[in-house]
């Protein structure tokens, strides 16, 4: 069956860096994989997509300079890349891919940035 394993989170202070990691497994891997996260109290919040085709990456606004997302695909693993962390980053990241028209998400990664 088709799983995706978050990890990398934790807590760092502001302007540290994290990089977290989306393990797949159960499917070919050739779709895209987008990264969210949900703040406490808040909606979740579309974070970064790579496609599969081309490597093309998209980024919500207040990440972009910040964060990248990557993939290497024969290790089945998409990997975000956050820099210069703000408290306001501190949520529960999770990866997510669509497969045969179903959404899959992982189980989410804390991540917390605090001085």
């Amino acid at each position: 069956q088709v799983q995706l394993v978050e990890s990398g989170g934790g807590l760092v202070q502001p302007g540290g860096s994290l990089r977290l990691s989306c393990a797949a497994s159960g499917f070919p891997f050739d779709t895209s994989v987008s990264w969210y996260r949900q703040a406490p109290g808040k909606e979740r919040e579309w974070v970064a997509s790579i496609t599969r085709s081309n490597g093309n990456t998209y980024y919500t606004d207040s990440v972009k300079g910040r964060f990248t997302i990557s993939r290497d695909n024969n290790k089945k693993t998409a990997y975000l890349q956050m820099n210069s962390l703000k408290s306001k980053d501190t949520a529960v990241y999770s990866c997510k891919v669509q497969h045969l028209g179903r959404d899959y998400w992982g189980q989410g990664t804390q991540v917390t940035v605090s001085s």
